[in-house]
């Protein structure tokens, strides 16, 4: 896809991006683990011909420890989801453009499992498949794991660019045309177009070959989230596209030139990657109505519950403190899942926020950015990020699911089309045709 359109991705999570979202009157009734709105959401992303789909995952039930949040329930709990790699193999049979991009660690995984998963899913949809790579951020999924205490973050990271090395020289097992699987000359696959990866690491001795064809894409499109100085690395030497997480532009325009100077180092243009701003946005037909749809959900909220949600993004008890004294100053090195904690605390300390006041500015934006007002003011926020080397597109939440995503698609996507900054069709069939990006070449059956 040409620069000059913007990507948009939808966020898949059915109980949308606020805490108090299942409760609204607009929202699905009983959102847990229901096929139907799952394929009703994802065919709704596509009607609007968004590139793709994301579903965030994790690897356990979380928030025991917080009573009011665990009763509640945050959006980014999932405690009661589909296996995602699952869930979107159903949704391709349901779709025929969008693409479906899911969740796996590479912590509590093995590199095989996940070559082989997301090849096949790759496969199912007819290349529409991407990975979204994670160290797990989560200290607890470790127990579900035969693990007594969480992996250290630096060998994380040291096992994760490790894995995706491996998962790709996995997806290049086979040439393109090593299955020809000709019955007149009893020929099922060439032999000699295989290739035994024997990979022995510091983490990993995988022998290979994938028993998967080379998926349409060549490789599923990896994406990535990490803000830490290693994770912004990894993305580098192994993303096709990173979900950032920004309270402003000027901060989002540091990240994005970061991100984007560290690619020739891994031997990578910059037009080799997409980088994605997540962002909740509340639109209405005017303002007021984003304004009233912001509060009624605000309200829907009690302080115990909003203090446990800072606490849960922060890795830390918040509960001690009083609500209307200022937020305090805690390491940024040691808070959050990812960089979501990081933002937390520069937007509280720039803004001069109180505790509660952060809590409710990140109840509906996960510690994100939020825009919130009419469809030409999100457009011009959106074109301002994007034009302004902000980003390459948006991860998009809607804070009421399914009306917050078809209300975007009714009111700002036409607007977004009138100025030319997003697609009228898709390009192509695969979701690196609809982003842009090119086909991988097999190193091992060059052409």
């Amino acid at each position: 896809m040409p620069m000059n359109k913007m990507v948009l991705a939808a966020n898949a999570n059915a109980a949308g991006s606020h805490v108090g979202e299942w409760r609204h009157p607009d929202a699905w009734d009983h959102p847990a683990a229901n096929i139907r709105n799952a394929v009703r959401l994802a065919q709704i992303a596509e009607a609007g011909k968004f590139d793709l789909l994301f579903l965030a995952d994790g690897n356990g039930v979380r928030q025991l420890d917080k009573p009011d949040l665990f009763r509640a329930t945050s959006p980014s709990d999932r405690p009661g989801v589909f296996e995602p790699v699952t869930l979107l193999s159903a949704l391709a049979m349901a779709t025929r453009h969008i693409g479906l991009v899911a969740t796996a660690t590479t912590t509590y995984d093995e590199p095989f499992h996940v070559a082989r998963r997301f090849a096949s899913l790759d496969h199912i949809s007819g290349g529409r498949a991407g990975w979204n790579l994670v160290t797990t951020s989560n200290p607890e999924d470790a127990l579900n794991f035969s693990h007594s205490e969480h992996v250290a973050r630096d060998t994380r990271y040291a096992r994760a660019g490790e894995f995706a090395a491996v998962v790709k020289g996995l997806w290049d097992s086979w040439a393109d045309d090593a299955f020809p699987q000709d019955k007149a000359s009893g020929t099922f696959l060439r032999p000699e177009k295989v290739h035994m990866l024997d990979h022995a690491g510091e983490h990993f001795r995988v022998r290979g070959p994938l028993n998967a064809p080379r998926s349409p894409q060549g490789h599923p499109v990896i994406f990535s989230a990490g803000q830490s100085e290693t994770g912004k690395d990894l993305s580098a030497q192994h993303a096709d596209c990173v979900f950032a997480i920004e309270g402003n532009l000027a901060n989002a325009q540091r990240l994005y030139a970061d991100i984007k100077g560290r690619l020739p180092k891994f031997g990578r243009a910059a037009d080799a990657m997409r980088i994605l701003a997540g962002v909740t946005i509340f639109v209405g037909e005017t303002e007021a109505e984003a304004d009233a749809l912001f509060q009624e959900l605000e309200d829907l909220v009690p302080p115990a519950v909003g203090v446990d949600y800072l606490s849960k993004m922060l890795g830390r008890s918040m509960r001690d403190l009083p609500l209307d004294e200022p937020m305090p100053e805690l390491d940024e090195e040691h808070v959050g899942h990812t960089g979501i904690g990081k933002a937390i605390l520069r937007v509280a300390r720039e803004e001069g926020l109180t505790v509660r006041q952060t809590y409710q500015r990140i109840l509906p934006q996960m510690g994100g950015n939020m825009f919130k007002g009419d469809a030409r003011r999100i457009a011009d926020i959106m074109e301002e990020w994007f034009t302004t080397g902000g980003c390459d597109g948006f991860m998009i939440a809607a804070p009421v699911v399914p009306t917050g995503l078809e209300r975007f698609i009714r009111l700002v996507v036409p607007e977004l089309r009138r100025r030319g900054l997003f697609r009228e069709e898709y390009e192509g069939p695969t979701l690196r045709d609809n982003l842009g990006l090119a086909r991988p070449a097999n190193p091992f059956f060059p052409s």
